[in-house]
Parts: structure tokens; sequence; C-alpha cells
């Protein structure tokens, strides 16, 4: 190279078909990663917002167990290592490589703070007020609010008569010894007789506390069924009507069927067998009678397919991703649950569908943050860790082994794969919380149970769109998404009664973070397969 050339900054030409000079740039790099402008570099994860969703998680759990003082105590140190991270070095002139880490560190701290005075105060507000004097003094009290879960029945066994219900309460008023008073706190509500989603009621018991991590603040046990305030309005009127045609024409399929039926489309697991069901535990299927993020970004990715095949600009496929996971929301019911699973996983599929994969973690974590700043238990409820966790194991590893798996099973074999295995791994320690063991054949039974998820799911929701209109042609419709609801309640009695199918684990943190190495070492050992491919590729020479 010339003097004049090393003064330019220009690098001497290289002509096609000549061997390589001395020197010379060449896109394999000795570490095997791959080359700027490769697809395979563009497939970055953007991961900066991840620890500012941990420190949201951790502000809110911490802000809602430990009350005012942790709250003062933390906020007061968030303070100080803001200003050591931040402050401090613009103090200097010259900037270190860190800073951007330090400012990474310093936001995740500001938002931890934030989560921590948000849970705080909202935990005041829950507990405050005549609700809570009422709580305190385990007082009889009357609230009046919304329904916002179907009924469940309890045991007979334990009523004296009409047996009990369960289901939850937004409560708007209360009153107690005469007084009454706003409020904005939600109760469990155990009594006779139904009460419709959606519908206001008027109920009186005497209340219980719930535990301080619980989405509740408490249990009202009442001797009378509630008084019917106000009825639902059309739209849960309308789904009420839906799933209650739909469980008729479940109730006309066989067994496992049926239960699964209704469960797998719709997420009511209430008519799932007590047998079936611990062996769905044990297999590692409960997820597939609840609604989950999985659920909606199954029906939304049919929808974008659907959308793409009548070749609709990206901007038109996300509307009808979003319409479609508007309605799925209505039908099943908006249920905080729902609620959540919907928003985590409508966001992954949306950053998948955007062209930019790469992107979608950093949407998850803002959907997380936004989520737990607007209700901090969520940070203690076991389904909402299970959707964040499963959503991202999809979004991070499953993506990766599509690309990796599609060349010799093809893309639609190798997403059935994926999936379901991302999400095994990355929720196999979240399960621990639940139970101490672990299901030996739960990787396994999921991809055995894979194929038949989504043709029960779809064809067990087109049942319920065509069961208040057409009962024969839905009857049609459940009797197919029924054969393959009997294949997944076949695969969990087959994967329940197999020799050493649950092993015991260590129970606590320690086997949780156990779990999680495990569970690590696995995707690592699986990316690693493809790591090593681009080692053993030829090199390219950039002219």
């Amino acid at each position: 190279m010339s003097a004049r050339e090393t003064r330019s900054g220009t690098a001497p030409r290289h002509r096609p078909g000549a061997a390589p000079r001395a020197g010379a740039r060449v896109d394999a790099r000795q570490d095997g990663a791959p080359a700027a402008g490769t697809p395979e570099a563009l497939e970055v994860l953007d991961l900066r917002l991840l620890p500012v969703a941990v420190g949201c998680w951790s502000g809110a759990a911490l802000g809602v167990a430990g009350g005012p003082t942790v709250a003062r105590w933390i906020g007061t140190a968030a303070v100080v290592v803001v200003l050591v991270l931040v402050v401090a070095p613009r103090c200097r002139r010259p900037r270190r490589p860190g800073h951007r880490v330090s400012a990474t560190v310093a936001l995740a701290v500001v938002v931890l703070a934030l989560a921590l005075l948000d849970a705080s105060a909202q935990r005041a507000l829950r507990t405050g007020g005549l609700l809570g004097t009422a709580l305190r003094e385990g007082a009889t009290a009357t609230v009046t609010g919304r329904v916002v879960d179907p009924p469940v029945p309890m045991d007979a066994r334990w009523s004296d008569g009409e047996p009990d219900r369960r289901y939850t309460v937004s409560v708007r008023w209360v009153e107690s010894r005469g007084r009454r008073s706003g409020a904005a706190a939600s109760v469990v509500v155990v009594a006779p007789g139904d009460a419709p989603p959606g519908s206001i009621v008027r109920v009186t018991g005497r209340l219980t506390p719930s535990d301080v991590t619980d989405s509740t603040v408490a249990t009202l046990t009442a001797r009378s069924a509630a008084q019917l305030v106000a009825p639902p309005a059309w739209p849960d009127r309308a789904a009420e009507r839906v799933r209650a045609a739909t469980r008729g024409i479940a109730q006309r399929l066989p067994a496992d069927a049926g239960a699964l039926l209704v469960g797998m489309a719709l997420g009511d697991g209430s008519r799932v067998p007590d047998d079936l069901s611990e062996a769905m535990r044990t297999a590692g299927l409960t997820h597939l009678i609840a609604v989950s993020g999985s659920h909606f970004a199954l029906i939304g990715a049919i929808a974008a397919a659907a959308a793409a095949a009548c070749r609709l600009p990206v901007t038109l496929r996300a509307g009808v991703v979003l319409l479609t996971g508007a309605g799925l929301l209505v039908l099943v019911g908006p249920q905080p649950s729902v609620l959540r699973a919907a928003v985590t996983g409508v966001v992954g599929l949306l950053g998948l569908l955007s062209g930019r994969p790469a992107r979608a973690p950093a949407a998850l974590a803002t959907t997380v943050t936004a989520l737990l700043l607007t209700d901090p238990w969520l940070a203690f409820q076991i389904g909402f860790a299970l959707s964040v966790v499963a959503t991202a194991a999809i979004v991070v590893l499953g993506g990766a082994w599509v690309r990796m798996w599609s060349p010799r099973l093809g893309r639609p074999l190798a997403a059935a794969v994926a999936a379901p295995l991302a999400a095994q791994l990355a929720c196999a320690p979240v399960l621990l919380v639940l139970r101490p063991s672990v299901g030996t054949y739960a990787l396994l039974a999921n991809l055995a149970a894979a194929p038949a998820v989504p043709p029960a799911t779809v064809l067990g929701l087109l049942t319920a769109v065509v069961a208040p209109w057409s009962p024969h042609g839905a009857l049609v419709l459940a009797q197919l998404a029924g054969a393959a609801c009997w294949w997944v309640a076949a695969v969990a009695r087959v994967a329940a009664a197999a020799p050493g199918a649950q092993l015991a684990w260590a129970p606590g943190a320690g086997g949780i973070v156990a779990m999680a190495g495990v569970s690590a070492a696995v995707g690592a050992l699986v990316l690693s397969a493809r790591r090593r491919r681009h080692r053993r590729a030829p090199p390219r020479v950039r002219a």
C-alpha cells in the first residue's frame, strides 16, 4: 500500500477473479462471527431494554411486598446510583467506552425507582379508605362492582345447599357500618348463585384479607346470591352466548375430546376432569387449556399469512393481526389474564411481522414495563411470567432454530418443532415454583402434541363462531377439532403413565437457578451447531 493510499484511508482495489492479496479483508472471521452486512449479522437481537424490564419487575415486586419503608430506602439508593453512573462521568471530558453501558444501567435504575414508587402508591390506594378499614376489622361489608371473570363452581361437599361459585369483582363502591365510599380494588366473591361476566352486582359478606402479593385485596364470603344491579353490555352477552353454544356442542363429543375442545379454543378448563388435568400437568401440557400469548400468536400468524396471501402491505397486515386479536379477546372474554396474554402474544408477533425480528425483544420489554407499571401485582403471577418467558423464548430462540432447521425439515415443520421446544426450555424454571418436580417426557409430549394444537385451536374457534347460527355445521367442525383434542389427551395420558414420568427436583431458589442453567445450556448447545457451520464455511473475499 502506497503512502498516498495510506494517508487518504483508501484500500487497494481487487480485480474480480484474482487471488486475494496479502492482508486483504476476508468476510469469514477467525472466531466464526458473521461479517457486517450479512444476514447473520443483521440478526443480532436488540436486548438494550432487557435491563429496563428487569428493573421494572424488581421495583414492582419490592414495592408490593415491601411497603413504604422499603420504597423510601431503595428509592434513596436508586438516586445515589443514578448520580454515580450519569452525573459523575459527565464531569470528566473524555468519554469512556462503558458510557453507554452506564446509561443503560442508569435508565434501568430509574425505572426500578418509578416502579417501586408506583407499586407502593397503588398498594396504599387499594388498602385505604373504607374498604381497608372494614378489611382490617374483619367486618361485614357490601360491595358493588363489575364481574370480571366467569364464575367457577366450587366443590359441593363444602356447601350445605346450593354449591357456591367463585368469581372476581372489581369493586366500585363499598358500604360498611352505615358508611359508603368509593373503592379501587378487586375482591374474590364466594357466594351461591350465578353472576354473568360483565354484569354489575351487589353482594354482602364478610371480608377476609388476601396475601399482600395477591392481585385481589380480599375474599368476600356471602351466604346469599349477589343482587344484579345492571346486566352485561352487549359484547359480554354476545360472548357468553357463543361460549354457551360451544359448550353445548362439546357435550356431544367423547369425554376427553369435548372437555379439551372448550379449553383449547376458549380457555375454559372448568370441565376438564381431574384425572386428565393431572395427566396434562405431569406431561407439561397444561398451557394448552389456558388462553396464553401463544394462543394469540397462533391466530395472529394465521391472519398474517392470509393477509400476505392477499398481498397486503405490511401496515395492513399488522392491522389485520390487531383486529383478529381484538375479536379473539372479545370471544374468550376480556379477563385480566387474557388481556396480558393478548398483549404479549401480539407484540411478539408484530415484531416478527415487521420484518425486523431483532427488535421484537425490545418491543416485548417495553410491553412488560408498561404492564407492570399499570398492575404491579403481575410481578407475582406465575401466568404472567410464563407468558413473558415463553414469548421471549419463541422470539429469541425459536426464530434462530427455525432458520437453522428449515433447510432440512421445511419451514412449517421447523416452526412446529422450534416453538414448543423454546417455550418448554424457558418455562421449566418458572414451573418449579408451582411444583418442585420435572416432567421427564414434557418436551417429547409437547413435540408430539404440537401438530394437533393448530387444528384443535383454529377449528375449535370456528366451532364457537358457527355454533350460535348453525349447530349442525358447528358439530362437523367440532368433530374435526375433537379428533385433534383427542390426540392431545392421548399424548398427555400416555406420557403421564410412562415409567418415571415425574422426577423430583431440588426445591427453592437453588433448584430454580439450577434448572435455568440447564435450560440455558441446552439452548446454547443447539445454537452452537449453527456457529460451527459458519466456521466450516469457506471464507469469501470482499473486493
